[in-house]
C-alpha cells in the first residue's frame, strides 16, 4: 500500500498485551503509515512491537518511559506527524474496539473535507455495557450544550480523525487533555476553534476476558474526571457563546 503523505493512524496504546500486534495488523491492512505511541507500557507489548516494526515498513513505534494518560500519548504522536509535515491523524484505541475496516473510509472523508473533525458516530452491539451506553448519553448531552448543538453526535468515541496543526496547537497551551479527558475536550474546543464536524455510523466491539479484552477505564475516577472537565468548559462556552450563536444562526440559514 502506497504511504500517504498526509494522513496517518496513530495508536496510543498502555498496557494492552499481545492485542495491541492485531489491532496494528489490522490498521495496517487497510492504511499505510500507521504510528502506535507505547505509553508507558509494563506488558511486554513495546517490544513486541519494535520487532513487528522491523518487518513492517508502515509502522512506527514509539515509547515512552512511563504512563502519561491517553492525550499525553496522542500529543507526542501529533507533534512527531506535525514535525514531519503530516496535517491529519486518526486515532483508534489499541484494544480492538474500533474497526479498522473503515479507516479508509475516514481518510476519504477527511480528504474531501480537510478543515473538518471527522467523528465516529458508535454503533453498539449486545457486548457494550448498558451502564456505559447510557452513560455516555450524558457527557454527549453536555459537549453538545458546550458547543450550542453544532454537530457533535458522540463526544466519546475515539475512533476519529484530527486536523493535526489546530488540534496540536490547542493542547500546547493547555494542562489539560492529557488523560479520559481528551477526547471529549479535543472535539469541544476544536468546535469552538471554527471547525465544521462530519460524523459517520462506526461499529464498537466490546472484547470479553476470554477474548484477551482489556479496560482502564474506572468509573469513579473517570467519570470524577469528565465532571471538572465539563465544569471548566462551560466557563468557556459562556465565554463565547455569542460567537457560537452567531454560527448557529448561519449554519440554520444554509
Amino acid at each position: 500500500m502506497k504511504a500517504s503523505r498526509t494522513h496517518l493512524v496513530l495508536i496510543p496504546s498502555y498496557d494492552t498485551g499481545p492485542l495491541v500486534l492485531r489491532t496494528v495488523r489490522d490498521a495496517l491492512a487497510h492504511w499505510n503509515p500507521v504510528w502506535v505511541v507505547v505509553d508507558g507500557s509494563t506488558d511486554g507489548s513495546a517490544a513486541l512491537l519494535e520487532e513487528l516494526a522491523r518487518t513492517e515498513v508502515g509502522l512506527r513505534v514509539f515509547v515512552l518511559p512511563e504512563n502519561r494518560g491517553k492525550g499525553a500519548a496522542v500529543l507526542h504522536g501529533l507533534l512527531e506527524a506535525r514535525r514531519q509535515g503530516f496535517t491529519h491523524a486518526l486515532t483508534m484505541d489499541a484494544d480492538g474496539q474500533h474497526p479498522a475496516p473503515l479507516i479508509e473510509t475516514f481518510m476519504e472523508a477527511s480528504q474531501r473535507q480537510p478543515g473538518s473533525l471527522v467523528l465516529g458516530r458508535p454503533v453498539f452491539d449486545a457486548s457494550a455495557p448498558l451502564l456505559r451506553v447510557r452513560g455516555r448519553k450524558v457527557s454527549n448531552w453536555w459537549a453538545n450544550l458546550e458547543t450550542l448543538w453544532l454537530g457533535i453526535d458522540d463526544s466519546l468515541y475515539g475512533f476519529r480523525v484530527y486536523p493535526i496543526a489546530p488540534l496540536a496547537n490547542i493542547m500546547e497551551r493547555t494542562v489539560w487533555m492529557r488523560r479520559f479527558d481528551f477526547d471529549v475536550e479535543a472535539a469541544v474546543r476544536l468546535v469552538w476553534r471554527g471547525l465544521s464536524v462530519v460524523n459517520i455510523d462506526a461499529p464498537v466491539k466490546y472484547l470479553g476476558k476470554d477474548e484477551g479484552g482489556v479496560s482502564h477505564f474506572r468509573y469513579v475516577r473517570d467519570n470524577a474526571l469528565l465532571a471538572w472537565m465539563h465544569s471548566r468548559l462551560l466557563i468557556g462556552f459562556v465565554v463565547r457563546l455569542p460567537l457560537l450563536a452567531v454560527r448557529k444562526l448561519r449554519v440554520g440559514r444554509r
